[in-house]
């Protein structure tokens, strides 16, 4: 069949989707370290596992969790395609759900990340990093202000471990300085990403509360058919849509509502959300941002208000600062490139038009959206304007490629009509 998403202008055929989602998978499968069932039982399960399994869900090893990365009915690309114009539901339990308690608890997180937690509205949130004393990016996080009284935080999966314990670190030395704050891992909890632009018509459906009132990063405790959750309208795929915070032993009954209410609702894996951050130029810790990132660097330096850039509070805030206010042309960045004819995959070296190193891609895939080829990569920052040529070794050939702007499809957040 053609035609699969005339939008963005990709025509094709059925051999050529076939070859596309072989090298749009390609990537994520070297994230993931595939396991046969038998060894997948050793590892971490969500309250979805069994659900995953019956639903024929191809079952992988993700920051020691089986999840799923794909399911029967949609193949990788049509997946991430239909993410774009209908509604994908995906299992995100395996990310670390904390609630930060007490009349500290502000001052508490501000200590650990660079985000303006107390100019924060009730019930709203926004994308945070927590660093080092290096500067460095010990984890990207989400953070928002319950109205409930205390602060939700969650970080990713694969750094939860360490999160953990450098929080709790903290919290330990704050508390012996008489501070009244606490840390809660949120009890029993799953969390679904539901995505996608048919997301708020769905969701409706099952929720008493005006989904058009509840902004990009707002979040409200609610019952969604009857189910005490959080709804939190965010997420990874640049699609509208939320992340809900359910009950483990009701988030079956809660994802089997919302695949009930329309043909448009399907289950969707880890291979689909990769190639969708992607296009929406989000990071995948581990790949784009590690603890020798800076914000700066990292291109992230928008997740730091006024109030904290001035007051330089936050952990390696003057080596972050004084990287900033240099602007220097040594140094690094992080870029999106568009390369011609071959993907771009981790580790690749990106070299000048004379042939000399100048970065490393961190994240790359053909976009099943645009059709081209797309990566983020670290490039020496006097190559890091709009339209600069650069090349991309693909094994021992080099590939023209063009740095852009990102994110490379348009992001679909619900925000507030502007006045």
């Amino acid at each position: 069949s053609s035609g699969i998403n005339a939008e963005y202008g990709i025509q094709t055929n059925l051999s050529r989707m076939r070859n596309l989602v072989s090298r749009v998978s390609r990537p994520f499968s070297r994230i993931c370290a595939y396991r046969q069932l038998s060894s997948i039982n050793d590892l971490k399960k969500t309250a979805l596992f069994d659900f995953h399994v019956e639903k024929g869900g191809k079952m992988v090893d993700f920051a020691g969790w089986a999840l799923p990365v794909s399911y029967p009915d949609m193949s990788h690309v049509e997946s991430h395609l239909h993410t774009r114009k209908g509604v994908s539901i995906f299992d995100v339990s395996h990310m670390l759900q904390l609630h930060i308690h007490g009349k500290d608890r502000v001052k508490f997180m501000e200590s650990l990340i660079v985000g303006d937690v107390a100019g924060l509205s009730e019930d709203t949130g926004t994308l945070s990093l927590l660093t080092n004393e290096n500067g460095g990016i010990i984890d990207d996080c989400i953070v928002h202000k319950s109205s409930a009284g205390f602060l939700n935080l969650v970080c990713n999966a694969g750094c939860a471990d360490k999160d953990y314990a450098h929080i709790m670190e903290h919290l330990s030395v704050a508390q012996s300085q008489g501070s009244d704050v606490d840390v809660e891992v949120k009890p029993k909890h799953g969390l679904i990403a539901v995505q996608g632009p048919k997301t708020a018509e769905v969701l409706q459906q099952g929720i008493s509360d005006d989904l058009s009132r509840l902004y990009f990063n707002h979040t409200t405790l609610t019952d969604v058919w009857g189910i005490p959750c959080r709804v939190t309208r965010c997420g990874y795929t640049g699609e509208d849509g939320v992340e809900i915070s359910v009950p483990e032993d009701r988030v079956v009954e809660l994802v089997e509502r919302l695949t009930a209410t329309s043909e448009d609702v399907r289950l969707a894996g880890l291979g689909a959300r990769d190639s969708l951050r992607l296009e929406a130029g989000l990071c995948l810790y581990g790949n784009d941002i590690d603890e020798t990132t800076t914000p700066v660097e990292g291109a992230l330096m928008w997740t730091i208000g006024k109030r904290r850039r001035a007051a330089r509070d936050f952990p390696g805030a003057n080596i972050i600062m004084d990287q900033f206010a240099a602007k220097p042309k040594q140094g690094r960045r992080r870029v999106g490139l568009i390369v011609e004819k071959a993907p771009a995959r981790p580790h690749y070296p990106v070299l000048n038009t004379e042939g000399k190193v100048i970065g490393e891609i961190t994240s790359g895939s053909p976009s099943p959206c645009t059709g081209k080829n797309i990566a983020m990569a670290y490039v020496d920052n006097e190559y890091t304007k709009n339209g600069t040529q650069v090349q991309v070794q693909v094994r021992k050939k080099k590939y023209v490629a063009s740095k852009v702007a990102m994110p490379f499809v348009p992001t679909q957040y619900y925000n507030p009509p502007k006045n």
